[in-house]
């Protein structure tokens, strides 16, 4: 890889999961990447994959008021970052009854309100110097939901609705957004970055009782490889023209395409109610 083609990537969430699989990638590719992480000892860890290419920072993406200067600086000890990779994020697992309203508002504050808060700072620069390219990582629960996932889609559903009207606005400015939909890959998603609530209510246990009991079995097993969505990543940002939106995954493919269908269907199935709303 030749020195024009060398980027900084800045990947939060950059300790485990997607995250660690993007910065491995990148470094394997000359590439020079930032990872945030949460404690001392996933910093050391992150920059050993590297002597020179590989820094980790130390940020709460909840601590809004610190990531401002924290990404100021990165660019000043590192240089300006050209990839920011919204990575962090968990799993909220319960029914929206059961489960507190304070879950919610975290669930919110990590995999939104953080997200932004990152976009929001590397923006400026991205903007000043006319070239950019933010990946928000969000899900196929971003397109279509199920029972017990109510709060973690809705916080996947805004991520993938911020990063549509997002690259619109930057579109003639040199920056490019990506939105990225997983669907069950081989992280700990399911396992240690999965906040569950607990079960109070008998109502909803056919319904729910058995997908939590199918996804607690299904991690550890899921069909995607986090180091073949890796190199997806690093094509799209090589890429002249990569996509808004983008699943990844033969099941998110399936249960999108079904869940648009069925909402198509439904669309034209009430299509006359719909038109009749507007001034005679």
């Amino acid at each position: 890889m030749n020195n024009a083609n060398k980027k900084i990537f800045l990947i939060t969430g950059g300790s485990a999961g997607f995250g660690r699989a993007f910065a491995e990638a990148a470094v394997e590719a000359g590439h020079t990447v930032v990872g945030t992480v949460r404690r001392e000892d996933d910093r050391i860890a992150f920059e050993a994959m590297h002597q020179s290419r590989a820094r980790a920072v130390i940020i709460d993406v909840t601590r809004f008021g610190s990531i401002g200067p924290a990404i100021r600086k990165v660019e000043k000890d590192i240089g300006p970052i050209d990839v920011l990779v919204n990575n962090a994020g968990y799993g909220h697992e319960g029914t929206l009854e059961e489960s507190p309203l304070a879950d919610l508002i975290h669930q919110f504050e990590v995999n939104v309100f953080g997200a932004v808060a990152m976009i929001k700072a590397v923006l400026p620069g991205m903007r000043q110097r006319r070239r950019g390219h933010i990946v928000n990582i969000t899900s196929m629960a971003g397109y279509m939901s199920m029972p017990g996932i109510a709060y973690y889609s809705g916080s996947k559903f805004a991520l993938e609705g911020i990063s549509e009207a997002l690259a619109q606005e930057v579109k003639g400015l040199g920056i490019k957004v990506t939105a990225i939909a997983p669907g069950s890959f081989r992280t700990d998603w399911a396992g240690r970055s999965m906040v569950r609530s607990g079960r109070s209510i008998a109502d909803y246990d056919a319904v729910f009782e058995p997908i939590r009991k199918r996804r607690r079995e299904y991690s550890g097993h899921q069909a995607g490889d986090p180091a073949k969505a890796a190199q997806v990543l690093l094509k799209i940002v090589d890429s002249d023209n990569p996509p808004i939106h983008l699943l990844l995954g033969n099941d998110a493919m399936k249960l999108v395409e079904e869940r648009l269908a069925m909402l198509g269907g439904e669309i034209k199935a009430w299509e006359s109610v719909s038109r009749s709303t507007d001034f005679a």
